[in-house]
């Protein structure tokens, strides 16, 4: 009985085993086809697999990225994604991964990556290009090519075939051309995003970007959700928004950069009522902020900085209850905000009410406008800010806690007011005051915080960047200043009145930037051993020389400014070891000896200022390797030798300054051949000699042309008139203060960049120059100073010099003109400085507009055939001198008066002169009677002197009794 129990268990579990195993291999069959995709049911077919294979032939793959795409199961490959149902291939996302691997918060449009950053990020792009053998996988739904760099080929048509496409993203990889309208075929797509912005290269200065005729093609598109096409050019489509608001689904618009001109105020239904984020920004609207946008209910985001917006914020916005961040930057926006921030406060207040949630906004940026008036104490009500920003307006007023007291999760704050105003913006809080937030990001600009520095600062112990910019603190720096701030990265106190010693402190690596910029700074060059990238000391007191080891201390540094102050000693040679500095500022200071030999490695140097210094020496021929150069500032120096034969390779050369040097020679004919970018060149107070070159005038863009003080010869090339100068391209350096010296009305200026868009200048005064003043120069139309003075030009004034309707100077005394004013002199309304004397001019001056206002007399001196007001010499009815010499020559009448002048002069000279001292040479009792007068004289006045010393005396000594 036993055994049978026995016996009968172990069948059972035999039996129990057996039934478990065919359960299990069933269960395993039913749940193999949901298994992730790396573990289809079945692999992808030959076709797709085929299909993939010849699509990676067609590309180039630097980096090896498709190296996975071998062997039988496409759905392994890197890449591409299939079906766990069917196998079929239905994704392919090959966006460039250097992004997500290096970057947690990517944005292309500020993101400046290191050199090896870079050469990895365009080594890791795919290219070449994309083979239609996609349209064999025919289940396609989601397709990413984003971040590479297929160098500006067409976007293929076939594209508009694979019709199972739900997204598509091309964006940031250099396609070009007009985007098919065979892509409104795609009548499945949720996501298109066309991007034609590059990191690869920089899409600003692009020939060539992607571009469309016209948007009827989005009429397929009633499933899309998201519409990316910044810096695409729209500029043919000015209905745009029609075309936009045939999409119902449509819940972010991105069309920034996209060269766009039309906004319409109003639109007559809206039919992108689901709209959540829109993006104008950087645009030429010219016009005012629509109504239609506060009718779109959702907006959660609007961007519209940078597109030439004027007028008021519309009060309409205050009804959008969902609305997170509006950047309105950077345009052209005036009034006050009061009203504004009052609306939004109030709808803060109410929200529970109404049950909305506008107390959602979190960014508010209205920075570099031109807003007025006084920051409402009702923007310390909007609790849930996280940024803001009202940068570079007209503010007024004080801020006191009030404006603070709600903002407790608030992370950036800028406030400025621009320095062109009057305007005065205080901070005036307890001094025991302690904010409610803890700042990331503090910018306090143009505006008073001072005399000392602000004790509530301490409590912002997590800032990474901290700008106290002319903030009228005058006061020392705190020993404990940087080990407060353990955490910031980019220190600006500049413009202040700062004074003492800079206390040191050796920074954490994070440190990119310190500007001490404009205080009275003083002591050796506080110059902290780390990886500073960026050193502001110029316009302060610092002294001594830069240390010889400068390029071992800071080896990534990449802006260094110093100008301004009393640095002695020379440019150390260890500057050569600065590979990725771009801007080097030395000028005004007291550096002596010899350029540096050793340029070669200076490969990024854009900016080179040495100006105002006491160098020697000819430029060393190592300076030829400075190919990135915009900028090369030498002037004011004992430099000496040719004109450098190498300068030919500075192809992006903008600024040439060689002014108040010993240069000499010829000016070389490859000048204007080889620098096409230049638009300023300051040969003057030199010793070039010869001809000025006739390609010369190859320089289209040029803008300021100074040659003065040379001694150059021959003639005025004639083709100088098609000088016209390039407004668009002046060549803007931020946190450059770069001048370059004008002599105007007279008087030697420096003009800053900021006037380099407004200032044409041609300046050839003092040299050899003889013939005609070329007809064609007054095609100049925006020229502003002529001066033409002290050489030998002949000939008349060119009659059309009225042309130069934007003339400010015009100086051609001292030279042999002759002939009449032109009449059109009058016309030049802008003329405050003109200067024609000592040449042959004749007949009548010309009066009426802005010539009555220039009644000096000493303007057309040494013209003798001149007349009219302001001369004192009168005019006969039909306009010419009442007396002329006899044979009415201009140029014998001048001679005869000179000729009579020095007759009469000699004629004085011999009376005055030898008729009294002759007389006294000849005659011995004259001579002795006119001595001896003199003793006499002599004797009187020493008697007279102490008399009167006596009797002061005694004075002194009475009333001291």
């Amino acid at each position: 009985m036993g055994s049978s129990h026995i016996f009968m268990s172990t069948l059972h579990l035999i039996l129990f085993f057996f039934f478990s195993l065919l359960a299990t291999s069933s269960y395993l069959q039913l749940i193999k086809p949901v298994s992730c995709t790396k573990i289809p049911i079945s692999r992808c077919s030959d076709v797709e697999r085929e299909a993939l294979l010849s699509f990676k032939y067609n590309l180039t793959d630097q980096s090896g990225r498709l190296s996975s795409w071998v062997g039988e199961d496409c759905c392994n490959w890197i890449g591409v994604g299939c079906d766990n149902n069917t196998g079929n291939v239905v994704k392919l996302d090959l966006r460039n991964p250097f992004v997500q691997l290096n970057f947690s918060d990517f944005d292309p449009y500020y993101v400046l990556l290191s050199d090896k950053e870079m050469e990895a990020y365009n080594r890791s792009c795919l290219g070449g290009k994309i083979s239609s053998s996609l349209l064999n996988i025919k289940h396609l739904s989601y397709f990413d090519l984003s971040f590479n760099n297929f160098n500006g080929i067409s976007i293929p048509k076939f594209l508009g075939s694979l019709e199972n496409l739900r997204y598509l993203n091309l964006s940031f990889s250099l396609f070009s051309g007009v985007i098919p309208s065979h892509i409104g075929n795609l009548s499945r797509l949720q996501s298109l995003d066309l991007n034609s912005a590059s990191y690869s290269t920089n899409f600003s200065n692009r020939n060539s970007k992607l571009e469309v005729e016209s948007l009827e093609w989005l009429v397929g598109f009633s499933s899309l959700k998201y519409l990316g096409m910044d810096f695409v050019n729209l500029e043919k489509v000015p209905d745009w928004v029609h075309a936009i608001n045939v999409l119902p689904s449509l819940r972010e618009l991105h069309l920034a950069g996209c060269e766009l001109v039309s906004l319409p105020h109003s639109i007559s239904s809206i039919n992108f009522t689901l709209l959540s984020v829109i993006d104008l920004s950087f645009n030429d609207f010219n016009s005012f902020i629509p109504q239609w946008l506060s009718n779109v209910s959702g907006l959660s985001t609007i961007k519209l900085e940078t597109s030439l917006l004027r007028g008021t914020i519309p009060i309409g916005l205050i009804h959008l209850a969902n609305l997170h961040s509006l950047n309105l930057a950077d345009n052209q926006l005036s009034g006050e905000i009061t009203e504004f921030v009052d609306g939004l406060s109030q709808c803060s207040n109410n929200s529970s009410e109404d049950s909305r949630n506008f107390p959602s906004l979190q960014e508010l940026d209205l920075s570099f406008n031109q807003m007025n008036g006084t920051i409402p104490e009702s923007i310390g009500k909007l609790a849930r800010l996280v940024s803001l920003n009202l940068f570079g307006n007209s503010w007024e007023g004080v801020l006191t806690e009030a404006h603070f007291q709600n903002l407790t999760q608030l992370k950036s704050l800028r406030l400025s007011v621009k320095v062109s105003t009057n305007s005065t913006l205080v901070l005036k809080v307890k001094q025991d005051w302690v904010p409610p937030f803890k700042l990331i990001d503090l910018k306090l600009t143009n505006m008073r915080i001072g005399p000392t520095f602000p004790t509530w600062l301490k409590t912002q112990n997590e800032l990474n960047v901290l700008w106290l910019e002319n903030a009228g603190i005058s006061d020392t720096i705190p020993h404990g200043l940087w080990k407060s701030y353990p955490n910031v990265t980019d220190w600006n106190l500049s413009h202040n009145k700062l004074r003492g010693q800079v206390p040191y402190f050796k920074f954490q690596p994070l440190v990119a930037s310190v500007d001490l910029r404009s205080n009275k700074l003083e002591g050796p060059l506080p110059l902290f051993h780390n990886n500073l990238r960026s050193i502001f000391l110029g316009n302060n007191m610092f002294s001594g020389p830069i240390p010889k080891n400068i390029g071992e201390l800071l080896p990534n540094l990449n802006w260094l400014d110093l100008s301004s102050n009393s640095i002695t000693g020379r440019i150390p040679h260890s500057i050569g070891m600065l590979k990725k500095l771009g801007f080097l500022i030395l000028r005004n200071n007291f550096l002596s000896g010899r350029l540096p030999p050793l340029w070669k490695d200076l490969q990024k140097l854009t900016i080179l200022d040495i100006a105002e210094n006491n160098i020697s020496g000819n430029v060393p021929s190592s300076m030829q390797y400075l190919r990135s150069l915009e900028v090369l500032s030498l002037s004011q120096n004992h430099l000496d030798g040719e004109f450098p034969s190498f300068f030919r390779n500075y192809k992006n050369l903008q600024s040439l300054d060689l002014g108040r040097n010993k240069f000499s020679g010829k000016l070389p004919t490859w000048l204007g051949e080889s620098l096409p970018s230049l638009l300023r060149l300051s040969l003057r107070s030199n010793l070039f000699q010869g001809d000025i070159p006739q390609q010369l005038c190859l320089l289209s863009n040029l803008q300021i042309l100074d040659l003065a003080h040379n001694d150059f010869s021959g003639v005025i090339p004639q083709c100088l008139g098609s000088l016209r100068g390039n407004i668009e391209n002046g060549g803007y350096f931020v946190d450059y203060d770069y001048q370059i010296f004008l002599v105007t009305k007279g008087i030697e200026y420096g003009y800053g960049q900021s006037f380099f868009n407004l200032v044409y200048s041609i300046d050839l005064s003092s040299n050899n120059l003889s013939g005609e003043i070329p007809d064609n120069i007054t095609g100049i139309s925006e020229l502003v100073i002529m001066n033409l003075s002290m050489n030998h030009l002949t000939g008349r004034i060119p009659k059309k010099i009225g042309n130069l309707h934007m003339l400010e100077t015009l100086d051609l005394s001292m030279n042999e003109l002759c002939g009449p004013i032109p009449e059109s002199l009058s016309s030049l309304t802008f003329l405050s400085h003109l200067n024609l004397s000592f040449n042959n001019l004749s007949g009548k001056i010309p009066s009426g507009n802005q010539l009555q206002t220039l009644n000096d007399s000493s303007i057309y001196e040494g013209n003798s055939l001149l007349s009219g007001p302001p001369l004192s010499t009168k005019c006969s009815e039909d306009g010419t001198k009442l007396r002329v010499t006899p044979n009415g020559d201009n140029q014998d009448g001048r001679g005869v008066e000179s000729f009579l002048f020095w007759i009469s002069m000699v004629a004085g000279f011999i009376v005055g002169f030898w008729g009294v001292c002759g007389t006294l040479i000849i005659k011995t009792s004259w001579r002795q009677a006119y001595f001896r007068s003199f003793d006499n004289l002599k004797d009187k006045i020493a008697v007279f002197v102490m008399v009167k010393i006596v009797c002061l005396l005694r004075k002194v000594k009475s009333e001291r009794n």
